[in-house]
């Protein structure tokens, strides 16, 4: 085989993955607000309304276990000292646990990439 034959699909690969369409960073807002439904059980979106869990309203920026008005913050969040930067929100919603050992969070996490990002991208809209 001559190397040109043997080269030209190498190079018409490396181009295709080059060109293909790049990961979304940001996530889908809309996604994440259907992915959020399962977080609703516990979580408002309304500024000032907590439920068994606090408000998420403004979260992305917000210093941990300190939403306004939310009483029942675990030892472990308080004293977690986080800000909930994007990639502190992405390592927590994908194990809470396990991100922040002895929170009281009950549910155990999303388990897909995309989900995660998605409802990063929805939470970032309430503002």
């Amino acid at each position: 085989m001559k190397a040109t034959q043997f080269l030209a699909p190498m190079l018409l690969s490396a181009a295709v993955l080059m060109f293909a369409a790049p990961a979304r960073a940001d996530g889908d807002a809309a996604a994440g607000q259907k992915t959020f439904a399962q977080c609703r059980a516990c979580h408002s979106v309304d500024a000032g309304k907590n439920g068994l869990g606090p408000s998420l309203h403004g979260i992305v920026g917000r210093k941990a276990a300190s939403a306004a008005g939310f009483k029942t913050y675990s030892p472990a969040m308080q004293k977690s000292g986080l800000t909930w930067t994007e990639d502190n929100l992405k390592k927590y919603l994908a194990d809470p646990k396990g991100f922040i050992p002895g929170n009281r969070m009950v549910f155990a996490g999303l388990k897909k990439h995309d989900d995660v990002e998605n409802v990063i991208a929805y939470l970032k809209t309430l503002k």
